[in-house]
């Protein structure tokens, strides 16, 4: 692989980490939990950040969730899937229960994320807009490509693998503000390490379980482009386009939130002097995003009104912004109810235009051409080491913290892959 990958999935894995133990203790987390610990199998694999081991597939479960919980992990835009979640949650696992060096965890990282965000390039767009939650449906892929990699399976094994992937995929959208949205992520890690293991047994599927016309493509999606998946294998990395999030919510409202904030930082804004907030955005975010009253966190973050009010509120974006207590605090609920939004078809997904219209007539306009961390406009290596310290200062000490960055840096030459997962366990 070339280094500027290697490096990628590096910056991937840092990323993945911090969310996840940020994440760790939050309700999903916790209840699903408390519902799966007492038939959890050997102490395998740790839960990130929380201390307790359990069985791998358990394990890639639930720090799935942790590290998705919080809407803060990566996402390729080309097709809005965040691949890291699922196919590093499933590899971690695996590293612990079955030593993995560094190098080889990487290189099985870079590939997993490829073939999840390339089966989401061939499925397209439409199969999210149509309902299918593509993390997940196509993440699980990823997830079994990265686990057959690090079991070493032949190419005849990684064809049932990515079979029993295929049949296993499921997930959906309408899911989207629900404890059950971080759960697709959960279940595809889970289920991508178990289709490698099976056919690491033996286990056998379909050898067109992708392509066929009753295949996962046609089935799937109304306008699949099955050479979509390997177009430029080798020589166009998918990973390379990898956006890592500054704000926890859906990845359509950062452009709004960059305009809010470039605006609350031009001056101080008074709620009462507010008498609308025109946004206008591209149709897909008010599809994901539309929902003008979330009544908690979970909705909070997938809710363009709620990141306007509190960014114009509190000129931030942050964990805090996004609490159950702040999707129903009064002030933040009386400025939602001025916020209108327009769908703009000429407006891209990484673009918005915010118009602030006071009491008195005074007008102010921003327009956001490409988002915070974007593309176009990345975060760099240290702003993604500030953004992990700020995830995980409520588990780990200065110290492990530290450690950790540096073992996400270094992991090429890690020994033994698993122990970036041995050391990511709480202090208290």
């Amino acid at each position: 692989m070339p280094k500027p990958v290697r490096h990628e999935a590096a910056r991937a894995m840092l990323n993945w980490l911090g969310c996840a133990l940020g994440g760790c203790r939050e309700e999903p987390v916790e209840r699903l939990w408390a519902a799966l610990r007492e038939f959890a199998g050997p102490p395998q694999a740790t839960l990130l950040g929380r201390g307790p081991r359990t069985d791998a597939l358990t394990a890639a479960t639930i720090n799935a969730i942790s590290a998705n919980v919080f809407d803060f992990d990566d996402t390729h835009l080309a097709t809005v899937i965040h691949p890291t979640a699922v196919v590093a949650s499933a590899l971690l696992a695996l590293a612990e229960y079955r030593c993995i060096s560094g190098s080889e965890f990487l290189h099985a990282l870079a590939l997993g994320i490829e073939s999840a965000c390339r089966i989401g390039n061939a499925v397209g767009i439409a199969h999210y807009e149509e309902g299918g939650y593509i993390t997940s449906t196509c993440g699980i892929f990823g997830a079994a490509a990265a686990s057959g990699k690090a079991l070493g399976l032949d190419a005849q094994s990684m064809n049932w693998a990515l079979g029993i992937a295929a049949t296993s995929a499921s997930g959906l959208r309408m899911m989207l503000g629900s404890m059950a949205k971080c759960y697709n992520v959960g279940n595809a890690a889970r289920s991508g390490l178990s289709a490698a293991l099976l056919a690491a047994r033996g286990f056998t599927s379909s050898e067109r379980a992708l392509e066929a016309p009753r295949g996962f493509l046609n089935v799937l999606a109304e306008r699949a482009d099955s050479t979509a998946v390997t177009r430029g294998l080798g020589e166009q990395w998918e990973i390379l386009d990898l956006a890592y999030k500054p704000y926890p919510c859906g990845v359509v409202v950062h452009p709004v939130i960059d305009a809010c904030l470039d605006m609350r930082a031009q001056q101080a804004i008074d709620a009462a002097a507010v008498a609308r907030v025109e946004v206008s955005v591209n149709p897909l975010a008010i599809k994901l995003c539309g929902n003008p009253a979330p009544r908690d966190s979970l909705e909070s973050k997938l809710s363009i009104a709620h990141s306007v009010a509190v960014a114009l509120l509190d000129g931030a974006a942050s964990v805090a912004q996004y609490l159950d207590t702040r999707a129903v605090d009064a002030t933040v609920v009386a400025l939602r109810t001025k916020v209108v939004l327009a769908a703009d078809a000429s407006i891209g997904k990484e673009q918005a235009r915010v118009r602030m219209i006071l009491a008195n007539g005074t007008m102010r306009e921003m327009f956001v051409e490409h988002a915070r961390g974007s593309i176009q406009r990345p975060l760099s290596d240290a702003e993604l080491e500030a953004k992990f310290r700020g995830l995980a200062a409520a588990e780990l000490t200065p110290a492990q913290t530290e450690q950790l960055i540096e073992r996400c840096w270094s992991l090429a030459s890690l020994p033994d892959a698993g122990a970036i997962a041995r050391a990511s366990v709480a202090a208290h």
